[in-house]
């Protein structure tokens, strides 16, 4: 059984079009280090699946949450959404395992990454929406994704980390983040960003990603747990 046919059966999905899920599961990488044997990979259908996943949840935390107002239901939507919410997803059905991966992708735990696994995922729902139809990729993600919508978790611990870091640094200095791009790595289908936040000319934290704002998202991330209560130390600090 090819290994597109061995994942759908896992996930339970009469998959018809095994073609178009393999391409869902290869990632450009994989491509560019097999072009005679393999005829895309899977962005076109993450493009796919990004709105897909937010037409349904938008959908269900909607219908869910009748007394909450937009502001809270967008916040709910986009922490669900959001790389490191979708990674959360992918994880629970061992997506990392299945995608095709280039060797250069694999040696640098490419199946654990969080970005990658979040485009994975929006590329297979993209794929069983297009195979399948929106009734059964819904009720698929919908079934993947209940933890998340039956959540009560305050809405403090939703927001992204770059809007707590924010808060946090206005709320004790009155200053804002800056993020700066320390370097760009790799060819252009595997570049790899670095980049640095500080507030006051104090460096807090670095985070590496695929793209340019996923690197950001992962220095304010790795800020976060360095913060105190206090104003960060720093030039008047102290």
């Amino acid at each position: 059984m090819r290994p597109a046919d061995t994942f759908a059966a896992r996930l339970g999905l009469p998959i018809r079009d095994t073609t178009l899920f393999e391409q869902a599961l290869t990632h450009s990488s994989y491509l560019h280090e097999h072009r005679d044997t393999v005829s895309g990979h899977n962005e076109r259908l993450e493009f796919l699946g990004d709105a897909v996943v937010t037409l349904v949840i938008g959908e269900a935390l909607f219908r869910l949450r009748p007394d909450d107002d937009e502001g809270v239901l967008s916040a709910r939507r986009a922490a669900i959404v959001s790389a490191q919410g979708l990674a959360r997803i992918a994880r629970r059905i061992d997506l990392g395992e299945a995608l095709r991966l280039g060797e250069g992708e694999s040696r640098r735990d490419g199946r654990t990454r969080v970005s990658l696994l979040a485009s994975g995922l929006e590329a297979v729902l993209g794929a069983i929406y297009v195979d399948l139809g929106y009734d059964v990729a819904r009720d698929w993600l919908l079934e993947q994704a209940a933890p998340e919508l039956t959540s009560d978790a305050p809405l403090s611990s939703l927001k992204s980390a770059k809007s707590r870091l924010q808060e946090h640094t206005q709320r004790v200095n009155g200053e804002r983040p800056s993020y700066r791009l320390v370097e760009a790595t790799g060819p252009d289908h595997e570049k790899l960003f670095r980049v640095e936040v500080s507030v006051g000319g104090r460096a807090l934290g670095t985070g590496v990603g695929r793209s340019q704002k996923a690197a950001e998202i992962a220095a304010a991330e790795a800020a976060l747990p360095g913060l105190r209560d206090g104003a960060p130390d720093g030039p008047g600090a102290g």
